[in-house]
């Protein structure tokens, strides 16, 4: 196992702005957790925000007088929105409600956490939590859309049961999770000016115009690798085969169906990277030929389609490119180790993370383990989440692509 790094969050002075939201009871851990990360802390509340938890709760555990009205008189006397926006290092609100969100994207001032924010020059991330429905709702995507490019990151939202009884993406982010996401946008930027090239998700080969060869792969993880590059500071190119996922801000995507368009699709940009991570689950094999039309069903007992291999687009990229950086991915359902360390070799690789596939495992689920092999080294990144896994392996890439760098420079 790695050894934990101090916080980056140590010694930061954060605004924590509450909103109306029955996710609001969630704030009292996110405050405990922000100082336990050794952030200090304020806390601005809405009126809405009052109806669901306490100041008194939020004060005790910032050790901080909450602020409430952006016309309280003892407050503003010394314009103290005003001061709490110069005094901020970081500015986060958490939940931010539907409501926030479009307060915000259209410069509203007139509560005081809205005044404040649009007072205050500090970077800001919220942490959004509604209903599905709301979430979903053309309104709240734009103007999501026009915090994003204004630079505001989002944090989340995660995905399962709400409060109103439904199912859905909406729900705020576990305060643990949150308090990574910040703590991992004030981390250095190891790979500002640098440009990574990231395939992710499976591909489709057609057997006609119904029917296709591919694999369980979600891209959960690839896009999880892409965020992290994004964290790190790079400019990003996110080549993805058949998912339903959304963008990480800042990536550029190209969308793509088969291993032959992934290939050219890889091929065109990556003269021009530093770094390539084929973490997209791309079919082995595709049929020979595919039918214009729809295959029949008939009585025979069996139908037999035949297949070739289709290009190996990690192993092209190796061979031509020998200034990038190469990062493989393994999916293998036995003997891991023996099986990535004979792909690591045999591709010409400088890393290859190989994780165990199958039931409950790997693909098409939120969690993942990687054994990641380099040279003659190996690092194990333990289960967890796979946004936490994936900046783990991308801290190794910073490491091994710096340490190759520095040999070639010598």
């Amino acid at each position: 196992m790695r050894t934990k790094e101090m916080s980056a969050l140590a010694g930061k002075q954060i605004v924590v702005g509450v909103t109306g939201s029955i996710a609001a009871y969630k704030a009292a851990d996110l405050v405990r957790r922000l100082r336990e990360a050794g952030a200090e802390l304020r806390v601005v509340m809405t009126r809405a925000a009052c109806e669901f938890i306490t100041p008194l709760t939020l004060q005790t555990l910032s050790g901080h007088p909450v602020a409430i009205d952006l016309l309280d008189a003892d407050q503003e006397s010394a314009m103290g929105h005003i001061t709490l926006a110069r005094w901020a290092d970081w500015i986060l609100v958490a939940p931010a409600s539907a409501d926030i969100i479009a307060r915000l994207a259209h410069g509203r001032a007139d509560d005081l956490l809205s005044a404040l924010i649009l007072a205050s020059e500090s970077p800001l991330a919220i942490s959004p939590a509604m209903n599905n429905k709301m979430w979903s709702n053309q309104a709240t995507i734009d103007n999501l859309a026009s915090l994003r490019k204004r630079g505001v990151q989002v944090l989340g939202p995660g995905s399962g049961d709400q409060a109103c009884g439904e199912q859905g993406e909406g729900r705020l982010l576990e305060p643990v999770d949150i308090v990574a996401e910040l703590n991992q946008l004030l981390v250095p930027k190891k790979l500002q000016g640098k440009r990574v090239l990231i395939t992710a998700g499976p591909t489709f080969e057609a057997i006609d115009p119904v029917r296709f060869i591919g694999n369980r792969s979600s891209g959960k993880m690839g896009f999880a690798v892409a965020q992290a590059a994004i964290e790190a500071g790079a400019e990003v190119t996110l080549i993805a085969g058949p998912v339903a996922l959304a963008t990480p801000t800042g990536v550029k995507r190209i969308d793509v169906e088969t291993a032959q368009t992934m290939f050219e699709k890889v091929m065109a940009a990556v003269n021009e990277q530093d770094i390539f991570i084929s973490c997209a689950a791309v079919a082995d094999y595709r049929p020979a030929k595919a039918m214009d039309k729809k295959i029949k069903k008939t009585q025979q007992e069996t139908l037999k389609i035949e297949l070739e291999p289709t290009i190996d687009i990690v192993t092209e990229v190796a061979q031509q490119e020998a200034k990038l950086f190469v990062v493989g991915f393994a999916a293998e359902t036995q003997d891991i180790s023996v099986n990535a360390q004979e792909k690591l070799q045999r591709k010409g690789l400088d890393m290859i993370a190989a994780n165990q596939v199958g039931k409950d495992m790997g693909f098409a689920v939120d969690q993942n383990a990687l054994d990641v092999f380099w040279k003659n080294e190996t690092q194990h990144i333990a289960l967890a989440p796979k946004a936490q896994v994936a900046r783990d392996l991308m801290t190794l890439i910073i490491e091994q692509y710096y340490a190759k760098d520095s040999i070639k420079t010598a």
